[in-house]
């Protein structure tokens, strides 16, 4: 079992006002440790995509914190992203490697399935993605995971895991037990009763609290 701590990896809420969103992510980061942010615009154009990457690149990187683009290895690339998140219907492993290189961060979405965690992570992932572990409003998931596949996960790889999925601060706990190397949280965060601060520090309470 992974003896690290878990981290957060913040997912960026599916539809932002760019004038106003750095701020709310800078207080967001600022709230406590965020391992990464991955911009998320699912219905956005790619000049909106472009726009906001522009706008929260400069949040992120004066704070160490990676930004990866969802989907599109070819805006990642173009807009200056530490890497590029992509699920099974997007580009290739290879494409996406080659957008980029070697130094830039691939993550890859596995549902629910051990098959597709082992290629991905065979192919020279940085992190796969489990889920999804609990409902979500944020966008319909096609799998639902067993926390099971993050205790196997982490026995056998080296790899980390991400889990993604409905997670918030009331029910991330079995998650952490399991070995999730992250936990991957939208609304989690910003739709957060005490704001999205406050549940990153939240966040980072349960991760210190340990296994």
């Amino acid at each position: 079992m992974d003896t690290e701590p878990c981290r957060l990896y913040l997912i960026t809420p599916p539809s932002l006002d760019t004038a106003v969103f750095p701020d709310v992510l800078a207080a967001a980061l600022d709230g406590g440790d965020v391992a990464a942010v991955q911009l998320r615009l699912k219905d956005a154009t790619d000049d909106g995509i472009r726009r906001t990457a522009e706008a929260i690149a400069p949040v992120c990187s004066d704070r160490g914190v990676p930004l990866i683009m969802n989907d599109r290895p070819d805006l990642a690339a173009e807009t200056g992203c530490d890497g590029v998140h992509i699920g099974q219907q997007d580009a290739s492993y290879a494409d996406a490697r080659r957008a980029v290189g070697e130094q830039g961060i691939v993550g890859v979405t596995c549902h629910e399935s051990r098959h597709l965690g082992m290629e991905a992570a065979e192919q020279g992932a940085d992190y796969v993605a489990f889920g999804a572990f609990f409902p979500t409003a944020t966008k319909q998931a096609r799998t639902a995971a067993e926390v099971d596949i993050l205790e196997w996960w982490s026995e056998l790889m080296v790899v980390p895991a991400v889990a993604i999925g409905g997670i918030t601060t009331e029910n991330c706990r079995p998650l952490i037990r399991a070995g999730a190397d992250f936990l991957a949280v939208v609304s989690g965060v910003w739709d957060h009763p005490k704001g999205p601060a406050p549940a990153v520090r939240d966040f980072n309470v349960l991760f210190a609290e340990g296994r």
